[in-house]
């Protein structure tokens, strides 16, 4: 397959100037600025944060590609991966006319963007054992579809994905194919970033929300070519990662090796609390899992979803969704949040008829 990343990007962004801000038409070194319309007094907050941020984020970028052995211009960072969902749809699909495959049961905010992009939503459903139906991939792609969204580790089962799989649709889909991976830290799986050289039509998206533990700072990651990399540039809004975002990745990256051993404590405490579920009476079935949380499917699932939360524990409920039917999905907490949960679990146990 011959990749044409210029046949799928709509003619309107193809064309597009975009915004030129203060920060972009002049990045250099200078002793005063009044060329943003500043407020040069500053602010009554203790850091300085009277100035525009860097709208490409560049010193971040240099350090989270040496992380990743990447280039820093194979990198976008957006507000939350959520905003780099918004810009491929706004990129690629033309509204009313072009189609998005995604694979359910996913994350639900691919097909919420697409609507928000009115882009046709192609449903190519996971199999039993929320493996891709490649057969059901290919049979939904249509002359207008532009997007493939892939979740691995799952959200909400929890599992990689076939890497063989996606490496088929790599190399047949004459489209982007995205690979979400929100959770890769929890896996052992290399990531899908060793392969965007290799894969002119992937973009991997990541995440500081989940691993490193900074849902609140709202900033994620694409990693992708460099010419797909400059169309999300020219898309997104001029100042996207505030200054004070930008300064707390800078101080976590320094941080790395908490990180990893944070991440090694919610394995520990997966892999435990996995065990202890499989042998409670109200549990059906644990699904392994690769992510921060456990799909665990049980026997009356409003019934226990109602006690944890009289007894203050919130897990979700995620019944409704496809696959899914009497699950539910709980994310690995403290020791002490587990152990609650367990004595909770006990508790409706013991007072319950199911």
């Amino acid at each position: 397959m011959v990749f044409d990343l210029n046949s799928l990007v709509r003619e309107n962004i193809r064309e597009l100037v975009p915004y030129s801000s203060a920060r972009s038409e002049f990045s250099h070194d200078a002793r005063i600025f009044l060329d943003a319309n500043e407020n040069a007094f500053g602010s009554p907050l203790p850091a300085d944060y009277s100035r525009y941020p860097d709208p490409l984020q560049k010193t971040v970028k240099k350090r989270i590609a040496a992380l990743n052995n990447v280039r820093p211009s194979q990198i976008f960072l957006g507000n939350g991966s959520d905003e780099a969902i918004d810009i491929l749809f706004r990129i690629f699909c033309r509204p009313g006319q072009d189609s998005a495959v995604i694979c359910p049961p996913t994350y639900g905010m691919y097909e919420v963007a697409a609507n928000i992009n009115s882009v046709d939503v192609i449903r190519a459903d996971l199999t039993d054992a929320f493996q891709l139906d490649l057969t059901a991939v290919k049979e939904g792609v249509r002359d207008d579809t532009k997007l493939i969204f892939l979740c691995s580790p799952n959200n909400p089962t929890g599992n990689l994905l076939d890497r063989d799989s996606i490496i088929e649709l790599l190399r047949e889909f004459n489209g982007i194919v995205v690979v979400d991976e929100a959770y890769v830290q929890f896996s052992r799986q290399l990531s899908w970033t060793a392969s965007i050289a290799a894969y002119p039509n992937l973009v991997v998206l990541q995440t500081f929300s989940k691993a490193w533990g900074m849902a609140g700072l709202r900033v994620g990651i694409a990693f992708a070519n460099e010419q797909v990399i400059d169309l999300f540039n020219k898309v997104k809004p001029p100042y996207n990662v505030s200054a004070s975002a930008q300064r707390l990745v800078l101080d976590a990256l320094d941080r790395r090796g908490q990180v990893e051993q944070t991440v090694e404590h919610i394995r520990t405490e997966r892999s435990g609390l996995e065990r202890w579920l499989s042998g409670r009476r109200a549990v059906q079935k644990v699904y392994p899992s690769d992510a921060n949380f456990l799909l665990v499917k049980v026997k009356n699932v409003e019934l226990l979803y109602r006690s944890l939360i009289e007894q203050g524990i919130v897990v979700r409920n995620r019944s409704s969704i496809a696959q899914c039917g009497g699950c539910l999905r709980i994310t690995i907490g403290t020791p002490e949040e587990n152990q609650a949960l367990r004595d909770a679990v006990e508790a409706y146990e013991t007072n319950s008829i199911y």
